[in-house]
């Protein structure tokens, strides 16, 4: 529908066993470059058929779906991180074709859909690629002519504040859902995907979430480990998501403030929900899943805008800096920027009472001595072998708790910052503030929100 989500850059990392029920994460994410169709491309080559042909034994494990083998594809958010979601979902299984696609921007959907065709065609896959004219729908509508186009599965790669209408109307429809992350700006947007999750279940239907790092074959071992006591009790975690600034486009002529807010919608806590949020939030979630999806109970941040003061950068913030509590004693440091010309670090390091761990590198120092040196397969492609393969088996993938839970931790961190004040757990949760609005058009004027400041803004 809108600009697709950047997503953390995979470095290389390791290979451990793999379970189409159980997600894996990534390494540490690089800055995030364009999606570019060469990416696409290269992708796509280092993927190869392998996927198609490990699915098998799944297939054989259940009831295919819908009684055929052939699984129908939409996808709303196609213009940016959308397009190598629907490549890496067209390359998980030979009979998994993309049928509709919607965009806000008929630029966005035309140059999306080209990548795409593109990328299918240098595997001599093309006929995968399925989206005449009628099913191509441009505007902020497209989700609900996408998913009446008789679709199986929806990819949902949008500004997150429109995430919670999406996955609700999905799964209203009985749609397997593959969404990015966050799942929701505010809080009560995150209760609203926790609740359709919770239907999602009692439907049999599988919701697979883009917070990758659990796709990660190295990651997944290493938490496996830690989860075990490899370095004894976990007294803190420090995560850093310490980058560069990411994309923008420039203002044309043309553009209402609305069409502009849209397209740059990372620079709007309204659409993205800050960048604690849109990017950070994959290492609070390897933070969490370290804890075993225990989250902390309280947050406490410093954050601000240093660098990114023009009005180009919207009213988010450039740096934060929280301290979360966990109710064991754990503490968890946790650092994210996005300035030019600066240290960059994207990792998490775990202290406990026999040893250490450095996340990215895969390796326990300690008592406990270990490293990790397996080959790993693409954790982007994971996430879709892993929901294709298991709605093939009938054996639903469930991501909801994590990925709405991931989503308050970041949320959490954001109030603490804006307000300047420490913030429970049981108030972010129940927070009323309400920044995405239900209905949103193109003509409408977008929501007015100042850059927060702490000690004055208040909490709600």
């Amino acid at each position: 529908q809108l600009v697709g989500a950047p997503r953390a850059w995979p470095p290389a990392a390791t290979r451990l066993r793999w379970t189409a029920a159980a997600p894996t994460l990534p390494t540490p994410a690089m800055p995030n470059p364009p999606t570019t169709r060469r990416s696409f491309l290269a992708s796509a080559s280092a993927a190869g058929l392998a996927a198609g042909g490990s699915l098998g034994a799944l297939r054989a494990a259940g009831p295919v779906h819908q009684g055929s083998d052939t699984l129908r594809i939409g996808i709303v958010g196609i213009g940016g991180r959308g397009s190598g979601a629907a490549v890496q979902a067209l390359m998980a299984h030979r009979k998994n074709v993309l049928v509709a696609a919607g965009d806000a921007f008929v630029d966005r959907l035309e140059g999306g859909l080209a990548a795409v065709t593109e990328a299918m065609a240098e595997q001599k896959r093309q006929d995968q690629v399925d989206v005449p004219k009628e099913r191509q729908f441009v505007g902020l509508s497209a989700i609900d002519q996408v998913l009446a186009a008789g679709v199986d599965v929806v990819l949902l790669a949008t500004p997150p504040g429109f995430r919670p209408l999406q996955i609700e109307r999905a799964i209203q429809k009985g749609v397997h859902v593959f969404c990015e992350k966050p799942v929701a700006t505010d809080a009560p947007g995150v209760r609203r995907v926790l609740a359709a999750c919770e239907l999602a279940k009692q439907k049999g239907l599988s919701v697979v979430s883009g917070l990758c790092y659990r796709y990660h074959d190295g990651r997944r071992a290493i938490v496996e480990r830690l989860q075990e006591g490899a370095i004894g009790e976990i007294l803190a975690i420090q995560g850093n998501y310490i980058t560069g600034e990411l994309w923008s486009f420039p203002r044309k002529p043309q553009w209402t403030e609305m069409e502009w807010q849209l397209r740059n919608w990372l620079y709007y806590p309204w659409l993205s929900g800050d960048l604690i949020a849109e990017q950070h939030i994959h290492t609070l979630d390897v933070m969490a899943w370290i804890k075993r999806d225990v989250y902390p109970i309280a947050a406490v941040s410093l954050g601000g805008r240093q660098v990114r003061t023009d009005p180009l950068f919207g009213t988010v913030y450039d740096h934060f800096a929280t301290v979360y509590e966990w109710e064991d004693g754990t503490r968890g440091y946790s650092y994210c920027r996005q300035q030019n010309n600066c240290w960059r670090d994207v990792n998490e390091y775990v202290l406990g009472t026999e040893g250490r761990a450095n996340v990215f590198q895969h390796a326990i120092r300690g008592a406990n001595e270990w490293q990790f040196t397996s080959k790993v397969r693409d954790m982007y492609q994971n996430e879709h072998d892993a929901l294709f393969a298991a709605i093939r088996a009938g054996k639903p993938i469930q991501n909801g708790e994590y990925m709405c839970k991931s989503t308050m931790m970041a949320l959490q961190g954001r109030m603490a910052a804006y307000t300047g004040k420490r913030i429970t757990w049981d108030q972010a949760w129940n927070s009323q503030e309400v920044l995405m609005p239900d209905d949103v058009t193109l003509d409408m004027t977008p929501p007015q929100h100042g850059v927060a400041m702490p000690g004055i803004t208040k909490f709600s």
